[in-house]
């Protein structure tokens, strides 16, 4: 599946570690803005069974505002909910085995603050390739921190969407943006903003 970036579509929100009550609701909210492109849910320390309940009824939501609904580090679940695709870590299944798993689905890869890890990753044909953290983020421990340079080094090799993770706000992520990041991935500032409401925080995002 091609991927596309509109101006306006730049947001790649990503769910939070536990999923609390008044989420689908906030979700809706947040998705009827028309800035987010994928949605990708990942529950580190949930059941399977809770995996797939909760999935099904985001990839509800998701299909009623046309965005793209992806599933972290396990391709065998996406395909279980038909999701649009799976992002892969490092240390997940590797792209090759996605594929043969999800056919012509997303792929997404993240490949830390590493141009070396990027270029092994474009052989094996990704849909996107991710770059962070570059700011401070509370939402996942941050081993790698990566720099604006990164984006105008890997242009050089591929023309894939470029996916920004890590500490992103409403103060910084113009800067991103700037540098040709085709999608913000976002999690904390949404759903961990103590000053903001959800559908607060992403209006901010413009």
């Amino acid at each position: 599946m091609k991927i596309t970036n509109s101006k306006k579509k730049f947001i790649y929100l990503i769910s939070p570690n536990y999923i609390k009550s008044g989420f689908l609701s906030n979700l809706e909210k947040i998705l009827s803005t028309k800035k987010v492109e994928f949605f990708q849910l990942r529950l580190k320390n949930s059941s399977l069974q809770k995996k797939i309940n909760i999935g099904r009824k985001i990839k509800k939501i998701c299909k009623k505002f046309k965005v793209k609904f992806l599933i972290n580090d396990d391709p065998y679940l996406a395909k279980r909910l038909n999701a649009d695709g799976c992002h892969l870590g490092q240390k997940d299944t590797d792209i090759l085995s996605a594929r043969q798993i999800l056919g012509k689905k997303i792929i997404g890869i993240t490949c830390h603050n590493s141009i070396k890890l990027a270029k092994t990753a474009i052989k094996y044909n990704p849909n996107y390739i991710a770059f962070g953290a570059f700011y401070t983020t509370k939402t996942k421990k941050v081993k790698y921190k990566a720099n604006m340079s990164i984006f105008k080094k890997i242009k050089k090799y591929s023309k894939l969407p470029i996916v920004a993770i890590g500490g992103i706000n409403d103060v910084n992520y113009k800067k991103l943006l700037l540098n040709k990041a085709s999608f913000l991935a976002i999690s904390g500032y949404i759903w961990n903003n103590k000053k903001l409401k959800p559908l607060e925080a992403i209006k901010k995002l413009k």
